[in-house]
């Protein structure tokens, strides 16, 4: 794989990883088309707009999975050309150094690579850690906002409690004061006071009312805090399974980076295994062939050993045997010259006999010379019987070892080939998935359309099996009345043109056949063609299907905006009303103060109508007593 490529990869994941956390909290509908568009919302627009949206967004999608695509095509013509300089290398003949440091070379770079993607990872992990620090922070502050409103809202209960209590009392104080006055007024003064009285029942009614409103208003609140409660129970609980999930190692095992590093990793030390395999195998080879080689050698100096022995020995024998007759001569010749010096003491017989036995002694010098010579040429050849013996063992190591990296060259480019069609059959299969997502994108899809696909496809290739035996057996026929025909014509001896006949009705069945397959074909290309038909109109209920589903979706995010602007307008007239509450609660301390003026005036004016009727019953009997 190239140094890059990891690298690239992670990027590009890391970005879909990005829109996929920073999805709000929504329904799940939103959540599933955020994610399958990779985008952080879905914005309410028009009809129009909302599909250029989609569309944009779908482009988006396919151009990072062909951008996906082509880094795995080029990381796979990376491996395809480390493979291709290998088997290029080893049919160059190569030395085994030249190839280890080549290894080396690419076990580095491929080091390098996953240095570098772990340095990415390290990043992804710290941008996490940053961002769940963030989480807790804001669940720290909703928390700490939370327990404010939650002492605000005590010290409302507290203040509408003690309104209560107040109320209560004065409501007492009213009631004590009402039933003994209005015997008493309307004994004294007549009819004096019955407005002011329906003034104060009108006076208490309000503020029943407004009381009851306090309660409501106080209730609101302690459900809107109890859904707070529950709201910031559940973020707990979110934030908890979050941090379970980011310490669970199961999780981190499961995650798409782990997955891709693991994999990239699990594909090194593959590769790494296999060219330690291959180094292992050469220098095994190599200790094999250099103990291979001093086997050889030892058993050649052995034979060559005794081969000297042998020949030192034959020619030890000639030279004795040669040296044997010269001494014979040479005894012969000093018999000779002793008689012809006891015949003749001739001085000119003396002096050749001294030539004859120096020159006896000059040949004996010559032949062993010689004998040394061949000593020498003797040796030579050996050493060059055992050199050709050594190079023919290197040879055919060699050639072995060309053989089985030729075959190990064969069965990688057929590994490669394999990879190659699996990457095709993948992106076939990724692009009739994205297909079936895209159709699958509502959920209104009629399950009988992929029954009838499935069916067409059964048969098709069913019609297709049929016709390749068809056209086996055809293949065959052919083949044995070819057979046939050359047999008779070669047995018959037919004239030339009988054998133009035959020919001209072989070509007549043969174009009638090619008629046949031609229909045949025409047949299958229309069956294609209705079958291309019906897919697209799938595709087309399926577009109708999505307009129809977008339609409700800016429906309901228009109901939503609605909902929002009537709690925005609610929220501002809870607060004008709690104003308002506030105001009323100030007038009616207010009037508390005047009734209580007013109560201690009229218990003053009691006081002094009880005196008056003391002093008129004293009176009155004073009179009856005179």
């Amino acid at each position: 794989m190239e140094s890059g490529g990891a690298q690239d990869a992670l990027k590009i994941l890391g970005a879909v990883e990005d829109c996929r956390g920073s999805i709000p909290s929504s329904r799940p509908e939103d959540i599933f088309l955020c994610r399958l568009l990779q985008k952080d919302s879905i914005p309410s627009t028009s009809g129009d707009g909302i599909i250029e949206f989609f569309e944009e967004a779908l482009a988006l999608r396919e151009s990072s999975t062909s951008e996906l695509m082509k880094l795995l095509e080029d990381t796979i013509g990376a491996e395809s050309l480390k493979t291709m300089t290998i088997s290029q290398n080893l049919q160059a003949r190569v030395s085994a150094e030249v190839l280890l440091l080549e290894i080396d070379k690419m076990t580095k770079e491929e080091a390098k690579s996953l240095h570098e993607a772990i340095d990415v990872l390290h990043l992804k992990h710290k941008e996490y850690a940053e961002d769940i620090q963030i989480y807790v922070r804001s669940h720290s502050e909703d928390a700490s906002e939370i327990k404010h409103l939650e002492g605000e809202l005590e010290e409302s209960m507290a203040v509408l409690e003690e309104s209560r209590r107040k109320l209560i009392n004065l409501r007492m104080q009213m009631d004590f004061a009402s039933g003994a006055y209005n015997p008493a007024a309307g004994s004294v003064h007549g009819n004096s006071s019955p407005e002011k009285s329906g003034d104060k029942m009108l006076c208490l009614r309000e503020l029943k009312d407004s009381i009851e409103e306090k309660k409501i208003l106080a209730s609101d609140r302690l459900f809107e805090l109890q859904y707070a409660r529950e709201y910031n129970a559940t973020l707990s609980k979110q934030l908890q399974d979050v941090q379970n999930e980011l310490k669970d190692e199961k999780y981190v095992l499961s995650s798409r980076f782990y997955t891709l590093v693991n994999d990239q990793l699990q594909h090194f030390n593959a590769e790494v295994e296999h060219y330690k395999a291959l180094t292992d195998s050469l220098q095994a080879d190599r200790s094999f062939v250099i103990r291979r080689e001093k086997e050889l050698n030892a058993k050649l100096e052995s034979a060559d050993a005794a081969r000297n022995a042998i020949d030192t020995e034959s020619r030890l024998g000639d030279l004795e045997l040669q040296l044997q007759k010269c001494i014979s001569e040479k005894n012969d010749l000093e018999i000779k010259m002793e008689e012809a010096v006891q015949d003749s003491g001739r001085k000119d017989i003396k002096s050749e006999f001294r030539v004859m036995v120096s020159a006896l002694s000059r040949e004996m010098g010559m032949m062993e010379a010689q004998l040394s010579r061949w000593k020498d040429t003797a040796h030579e050849a050996l050493l060059l019987r055992e050199k050709t013996q050594s190079l023919k063992a290197s040879i055919a190591i060699k050639s072995d070892e060309r053989k089985r990296l030729a075959d190990r060259c064969t069965k990688q480019k057929e590994e490669i080939k394999s990879i190659k069609e699996l990457i095709e059959k993948l992106h076939k299969e990724e692009l009739e998935l994205q297909i079936f997502l895209d159709l699958y994108g509502n959920e209104s899809y009629d399950n009988r359309d992929v029954a009838d696909i499935r069916e067409s496809e059964r048969r098709a290739l069913s019609q297709a099996e049929v016709l390749r035996n068809a056209l086996e057996e055809h293949n065959l026929e052919l083949r044995v009345k070819a057979a046939n025909e050359a047999e008779v014509a070669c047995q018959q001896r037919l004239s030339a043109a009988e054998a133009e006949i035959a020919e001209l009705r072989a070509k007549l069945d043969a174009s009638e056949r090619d008629a046949s397959e031609l229909a045949e074909a025409i047949k299958i290309k229309v069956a294609e063609a209705e079958a291309y038909i019906s897919e697209i109109e799938t595709i087309g209920q399926a577009y109708e299907d999505m307009q129809t589903q977008n339609q409700h979706l800016l429906h309901q995010v228009t109901e939503r905006d609605d909902y929002n602007i009537k709690l925005v307008s609610d929220s501002v007239k809870i607060k004008q009303a709690q104003n308002s509450l506030l105001s009323e609660k100030q007038a009616l301390v207010k009037e508390l103060e005047q009734v209580n003026l007013s109560v201690e005036s009229l218990k003053l004016k009691i006081s002094d109508g009880e005196e008056q009727v003391s002093f008129s019953r004293h009176y009155s009997a004073a009179s009856i007593f005179y």
